[in-house]
């Protein structure tokens, strides 16, 4: 699942790029979708917010969200998780 306050970025993660490699915390992990949105809403979206405010003088939203449920293209996507916490 990927959230966007503008949307700009959802093309190539949704299948614009011929490859994509995916760096991810492993704490951003959760068994469901249903965890995801609430895990985005209670804990990514203020963190997010916060230093959005400070960086552009406004909050951030979660106006697109894309959620990838299957890859097509055999190989396309690689997800490295990392063990140390990066993002929200």
């Amino acid at each position: 699942m990927v959230a966007s306050g503008s949307g700009s970025r959802l093309p190539a993660y949704a299948g614009g790029a011929a490859r994509a490699i995916w760096i991810v915390g492993a704490q951003k992990v959760v068994p469901d979708l249903s965890t995801a949105l609430r895990r985005l809403e209670d804990h990514a979206l203020p963190l997010e917010s916060a230093r959005a405010q400070v960086a552009y003088g406004r909050p951030s939203a979660v106006n697109r969200l894309l959620v990838l449920n299957a890859e097509p293209h055999p190989g396309r996507g690689t997800v490295l998780l990392l063990r140390e916490a990066i993002g929200f």
